[in-house]
C-alpha cells in the first residue's frame, strides 16, 4: 500500500465506527475509554464523537482515562481539546462522561492484579532478565465492566510496534513493570526491536493484560502524518492490534538504498521534551551511517523531561552497555530512565572506561549548551541551521525529515 493511498474521509470513518462497533459489547455496561496523550498523532475528536454517537445512549457508564504512561498530566482545558469536546458540550451533551489522567505515581491510585514470575521473566526474555515482577494497574479500573483501548499503532522503540495491550502498560500501569519491560527493550536495543511485530517485550505486555479482570476491547487504527485515517481494526486487543500492526508495518516504515553522514530530524511541537522527541532518533538510527550525526531540531523544546529531568541530568546519555557495565553505579536509578538514555544515545560499545557511540546525537533545541554537554549529547544553536539547505541532499549523504518521530527509516539490505 502506499502510504498515499486509500485514506479514509470524516465520513467514511464515521460511518466505519457506526458499522464495525458492536453495542452488544457495550450495553449497560460501565465502559473506561482509553486514550494516548497529545503526543500520539491522532484525529481522536472524531473517534471520540463517532464512539459516543453509537454506545453512548446505551452504556450505564463512559468515562475517559488518558494513558500518560509516565508523561505529565494534563489539564482538564487540553483533555478537552484532546478530545474535541467544546465548553457547551461539557456542560451539556458530556456533563456525566468523567475526564481522568493515569496517575502512575501515586500508589493509592494503583493496584496489583498478579505477578510474574521469575520463570515467566527468564522465559519470555530468553534469559536476559530473571525477576518477580509484580503487575500493577490504575484503580480506577476497578469502576468498570469493559475496558476500550482507542489509539494508534506505530513502530515503536521499546516493544516493536506501539498499540494494543500497550496502553494498558506503561499507559495506565505501575513503574515496576514499566521499568523492567523497558529496560529488557534497552537490552535488546532499538536497532534490535524496533518495527518487529513479535518481540519479548510484546510478549510481556500481552501477558500482564491477560490478568486484567475487566473485558479488554481495541479499536486499533493507522494513521498518516496529518492525522487522517489509513484503516481501523476493532476487537479484542491482540487481534485488533495484530491487524494494525500489519498495516502500519507497510506504511510507516520507509526502506532507503543508503546510510546517511548527517540526519536533520525535525521534531513536531507535540514533542514538548526530549522525553518524547528522543523518537526522532529511535525512528532513524537504522539509516545513519557509521560516524554520523543525527541533529533532533526542536526550537520549541526546552524541557529534558519535566517528571524525569533531574536524573537523566545526572546520569546523562549513554550506550547500553556503559550501563549494563557499571550496574552498582546506577542501581539506584529507574531502569525504565535508564532505558531512555540509552535509546537517545543509540548503539555502541563502552570498554576500559571509554565510551564509542556509534553516532553522534547533536540538539539543536532551546536547552542549553552547558546542559547538552552534561548529558553527553551536542550542541547546535537552532538560529544558526537552515532547514531547507538540508533538502533534496539525500544523493551527498544528507537527509531532512520534516516531521520525524512515527515513520520508521530503515535499510533495505536489511529488509527481511
Amino acid at each position: 500500500m502506499s502510504p498515499s493511498s486509500n485514506i479514509m474521509s470524516n465520513d467514511a470513518v464515521r460511518a466505519w465506527v457506526a458499522d464495525h462497533l458492536p453495542v452488544a459489547d457495550f450495553e449497560s455496561r460501565r465502559v473506561l475509554l482509553i486514550v494516548p496523550d497529545a503526543t500520539r498523532t491522532a484525529p481522536l475528536p472524531l473517534l471520540f464523537e463517532a464512539i459516543y454517537d453509537k454506545i453512548g445512549n446505551s452504556v450505564a457508564q463512559f468515562d475517559v482515562l488518558v494513558a500518560l504512561g509516565t508523561h505529565p498530566p494534563m489539564t482538564d482545558e487540553q483533555i478537552n481539546d484532546l478530545l474535541g469536546i467544546s465548553a457547551a458540550n461539557r456542560q451539556g451533551r458530556y456533563a456525566e462522561v468523567g475526564l481522568f489522567n493515569h496517575e502512575w505515581d501515586n500508589p493509592a491510585r494503583l493496584k496489583q492484579i498478579g505477578i510474574l514470575s521469575r520463570d515467566e521473566t527468564r522465559e519470555v526474555s530468553g534469559g536476559l532478565l530473571e525477576e518477580e515482577v509484580p503487575v500493577e494497574i490504575n484503580s480506577r479500573t476497578n469502576d468498570y465492566d469493559v475496558l476500550l483501548v482507542v489509539g494508534p499503532v506505530f513502530p515503536h522503540e521499546v516493544v516493536g510496534f506501539s498499540g494494543g495491550n500497550k496502553y494498558f502498560f506503561p499507559g495506565i500501569s505501575g513503574p515496576k513493570l514499566l521499568n523492567f519491560f523497558h529496560w529488557l527493550g534497552a537490552l535488546i536495543t532499538n536497532a534490535g526491536i524496533i518495527g518487529i511485530d513479535d518481540t519479548p517485550v510484546r510478549r510481556v505486555v500481552d501477558q500482564a493484560a491477560a490478568l486484567i479482570p475487566q473485558t479488554r476491547r481495541c479499536l486499533a487504527f493507522v494513521v498518516a502524518p496529518d492525522a487522517s485515517l489509513y484503516d481501523m481494526f476493532y476487537g479484542s486487543p491482540e487481534e485488533a492490534w495484530k491487524s494494525a500492526a500489519s498495516l502500519s508495518s507497510r506504511v510507516h516504515i520507509r526502506w532507503m538504498s543508503r546510510s546517511f553522514q548527517q540526519v536533520l530530524s525535525c521534531a513536531p511541537p507535540m514533542y514538548d521534551e526530549l522525553w518524547v522527541a528522543g523518537k526522532c532518533m529511535y525512528k532513524l538510527e537504522p539509516v545513519v551511517a557509521d560516524g554520523g550525526e543525527l541533529i533532533i531540531y526542536a526550537p520549541h523544546l526546552s524541557e529534558i523531561s519535566v517528571t524525569h529531568g533531574d536524573l537523566i541530568e545526572r546520569i546523562g546519555y549513554h550506550v547500553r552497555d556503559y550501563f549494563t557495565k557499571q550496574p552498582e553505579r546506577f542501581a539506584d536509578v529507574p531502569r525504565g530512565v535508564l532505558a531512555h538514555s540509552t535509546h537517545v544515545r543509540g548503539q555502541g560499545a563502552f570498554s576500559n572506561g571509554i565510551e564509542m557511540p556509534r553516532v553522534q546525537v547533536t540538539l539543536a533545541t532551546a536547552i542549553p549548551q552547558d546542559v547538552c554537554e552534561r548529558i553527553s549529547l551536542g550542541y547546535r544553536d537552532p538560529a544558526t541551521i537552515d532547514v531547507e539547505s538540508f533538502a533534496n541532499r539525500e544523493d551527498e549523504g544528507v537527509l531532512l525529515v520534516r516531521k520525524a518521530g512515527e515513520q520508521l527509516y530503515r535499510l533495505k539490505d536489511e529488509r527481511p
